[in-house]
């Protein structure tokens, strides 16, 4: 799952201000993913773009490596937060540069543009606002409407977009200094009621100060997916305080920093370096799911709340304001899906600190799914200032967010590990006469891996081997090796020879396995775009029959679209023991052919996957110039434990960085 631009395109047009009459001097465009990455990925696009124009030339451009774009990166990251929280669906972002609408004419302003694709919320027809209260998640926006020249909602069928506006930039270097220059003071941070029906609210300030503008199809990017009606919200006492340079770079760098984890208890860990001592004297965070919350508290459900994390800024205070704060886990005062309806006091642990303090209670609220509760607290406070419990409410929608995406990580890991034990054989079977050895390695330790493998009796004095390697990896590549394994089996133990195996499992994977690996990727994944139809599923297979009779062991295989198998006689000589056939699901009706050898006693077949073969260092890979070969010649008198375990030293020990695929080699050696 990495959140990063599926889809980006970069326009300039040169010029300067003769290219002005209707041209876009510069404009990049990008579809994020609707996840966790996503302000990351968001801040780092902005930023390189805004870079990057920097250098072209454009008058008055040097400022927009300045604190434009901290303000732009900003601005960006907010409204991309808002989106993945209250949306959840893909996500398109443009900055672009344009015209100053209401600046003298030459000059630029940036415009950052966050669009989503929630259906619930349909275009207005003109009809007037119904009285409503202030949105809950209204934080967000005042960060935007303080940084931006302007800001808006546009609402089309399907589509939401909330767009800023900064700047301006001045053309004329000697009005820089009244929008972005480099000795440019702080502006200053106002706020007004926006103005009856369409047009730009503006406060009474200098020309210098922001000011924010509204319109009749305006609303919070916070509403994002409800039913809240639209409004600007309230303005936040002492912004200026707030919106410190200092403030913004602070759930910046904590959205970076949580974004990365892939563990709930690290989350929470982080959660309180985050906050103590910056700005609170403690926090605790408590964790929850839907077991241990059920009927929770009226002693008809689950264990509660875990405490998952003490931060106190005196060490030696952490382990008595644990004690005393699981003695009285928070109770929740309002129902889960009540999302941001603010923090609310919590008892001061006077047992723990002594009297004298403030502590506030966080929900951490995801997707409408209650995932715990954060608690701050400061001695010697009657009450928290509103500049901080607005930017920990910031931070604990950040929090929440990193929470749900370590737990859904968490559940891909488990129902991986499961399906990768069910996957695998319990055993090896032992075969009279003959030796094995094996190594196999996933590329993701724990996960389903698309390599596989099989040793086991089909009666009758017969043993049958497998070495697959499908195509793709995790759930769908899993979905297939469970057909397909089985289907090996059964087939061989009901007489089927090598070659009916393979026609038999080729229909199969036409059939039955594509629909059921297209149905796991939906499970996964989500439903498929109107433009993605049915994927055929390859499998690359090297399967055999063994036989042993006196004096050795007579092996019947076949490979289709596999590396073919290497047979190692005593005096160290290597031969191919197969040759090439067609990948398994790829051509319908396809026939597949075996051959027969006999393997004399000291005689080694080596089985591998392409994690082997393919093994890169740079532009090479380990089987250039029969590197396999040469690698299993250097292996003549060793028995197959220490064969197996040379080989996967060789391919370990060619390349500096680790293998990207999966391992999987089986040697069979007469004894």
């Amino acid at each position: 799952m990495g959140v990063i631009p599926t889809q980006r395109e970069t326009v300039y047009r040169p010029g300067g201000a003769s290219a002005r009459p209707g041209g876009l001097p510069a404009r990049t465009r990008a579809t994020l993913a609707g996840g966790s990455h996503a302000p990351g990925a968001a801040r780092d696009l902005v930023h390189a773009a805004l870079t990057e124009w920097s250098g072209l030339g454009l008058p008055g451009g040097e400022h927009l490596a300045g604190r434009l774009a901290e303000d732009a990166v900003l601005v960006v990251s907010e409204l991309v937060t808002n989106a993945v929280v209250h949306a959840g669906t893909d996500i398109d972002l443009v900055c672009r540069l344009c015209l100053a609408e209401d600046d003298e004419p030459e000059a630029y302003a940036v415009v950052v543009e966050v669009s989503d694709h929630h259906p619930s919320r349909a275009p207005r027809d003109g009809t007037p606002e119904p009285p409503h209260d202030t949105p809950e998640y209204g934080r967000g926006l005042q960060l935007v409407a303080t940084l931006a020249e302007a800001w808006g909602v546009t609402y089309r069928r399907g589509t939401k977009t909330v767009w800023a506006r900064l700047g301006p930039i001045a053309e004329n270097t000697a009005n820089a200094g009244q929008a972005y220059g480099d000795d440019a003071p702080m502006p200053a941070y106002t706020a007004a009621a926006p103005t009856a029906g369409t047009g730009t609210a503006r406060p009474d300030a200098a020309p210098a100060a922001r000011t924010t503008s509204t319109r009749t199809d305006t609303a919070p990017a916070d509403t994002a997916g409800t039913d809240a009606p639209a409004r600007l919200p309230a303005p936040v006492p002492h912004a200026r305080d707030w919106l410190g340079r200092g403030a913004l770079s602070f759930l910046a760098e904590a959205s970076d920093l949580l974004a990365g984890q892939l563990d709930e208890d690290l989350v929470a860990a982080l959660t309180g370096q985050l906050l103590v001592p910056r700005l609170a004297d403690w926090c605790a965070v408590w964790l929850e799911d839907e077991l241990s919350a059920r009927g929770w508290g009226d002693g008809t459900g689950g264990p509660g709340p875990r405490l998952a994390r003490v931060c106190h800024a005196g060490e030696h205070h952490t382990e008595e304001l644990r004690r005393t704060l699981e003695k009285d886990p928070p109770h929740p005062s309002h129902p889960p899906d009540a999302a941001g309806s603010g923090p609310t006091a919590f008892p001061w642990p006077a047992e723990a600190l002594g009297p004298g303090g403030s502590a506030l209670a966080y929900r951490l609220i995801a997707g409408g799914r209650p995932l715990g509760t954060l608690v701050i607290g400061r001695a010697g406070l009657l009450r928290f200032p509103d500049e901080i419990t607005g930017l920990v409410e910031d931070l604990g929608r950040r929090v929440a967010l990193a929470i749900g995406a370590a737990r859904q990580y968490a559940r891909q890991v488990t129902i991986s590990a499961v399906l990768q034990r069910g996957l695998l054989p319990g055993a090896v079977a032992e075969i009279p006469g003959l030796r094995s050895a094996l190594v196999y390695e996933p590329r993701e330790q724990g996960g389903p891996s698309g390599d596989f493998y099989d040793l086991f009796p089909a009666g009758h004095g017969r043993w049958c081997f497998a070495v697959g390697d499908v195509q793709g990896k995790g759930p769908e590549a899993a979905v297939v090796i469970g057909l397909a394994r089985p289907w090996l089996r059964l087939l061989a133990r009901e007489g089927y020879g090598v070659p009916d195996v393979l026609d038999r499992l080729n229909q199969l994977l036409l059939d039955d396995a594509t629909e059921a690996a297209d149905a796991a990727a939906r499970a996964f994944v989500g439903p498929a775009g109107p433009a993605d139809g049915p994927q055929t599923r390859f499998l690359s297979l090297l399967y055999g029959e063994l036989v042993p009779f006196e004096g050795g062991v007579r092996c019947t295989l076949a490979s289709a679209g596999h590396p073919l198998p290497l047979l190692l006689g005593p005096d160290g000589t290597v031969t191919t023991a197969a040759h090439p056939q067609t990948l398994l699901g790829v051509v319908e009706d396809a026939t597949y052919t075996s051959e027969t050898l006999e393997l004399r006693p000291g005689d080694t077949l080596l089985c591998v996957t392409d994690g082997v073969t393919e093994r890169r260092s740079g532009p090479r890979q380990f089987d250039d110039g029969d590197g396999l070969a040469l690698a299993l010649a250097g292996c003549a008198g060793l028995d197959a434990d220490l064969i197996a375990e040379r080989v996967r030293d060789l391919v370990h020990a060619f390349g500096d960085d680790p293998p990207e695929d999966d391992l999987a080699l089986l040697v069979l050696q007469t004894e």
